[in-house]
């Protein structure tokens, strides 16, 4: 059992930048990894960054010098820094929590937060 709750979205001009939270609480320490994925309209829902128990991160190839997924483990918390954000970027973006349970893997979801990016 774990929650996330996410904050930090908004509306943003191109080039801009914001930086989300995700918190974690429940069965942290059942947690393997966490990231960010986003979904736009009309698209699936794909990942952004990931970071592990060990602290290897990856990213999208699009989203590869832009962003930064980085963790408190003090605080359970994960974040997203986004900097020259473009409207490409516009989605609602999802924390996410992966987790074993009696050998079975398990996803967590946050509720989402939307980033606008436009003029």
């Amino acid at each position: 059992q774990v929650q996330l709750v996410e904050s930090g979205g908004g509306l943003v001009q191109p080039g801009g930048s914001l930086r989300l939270s995700c918190a974690a609480s429940g069965s942290i320490f059942s947690i393997n990894a966490m990231g960010w994925y986003r979904q736009a309209p009309g698209k699936e829902r794909e990942l952004v960054a990931t970071i592990t128990r060990g602290g290897t991160t990856t990213y999208a190839s699009s989203v590869k010098g832009r962003f930064t997924i980085s963790r408190d483990n003090a605080k359970n918390t994960v974040y997203l820094q986004m900097n020259s954000l473009k409207p490409e970027d516009t989605a609602v973006y999802y924390c996410n929590a992966k987790t074993i349970f009696m050998m079975k893997p398990i996803d967590y979801w946050g509720q989402g937060t939307q980033v606008t990016v436009s003029s």
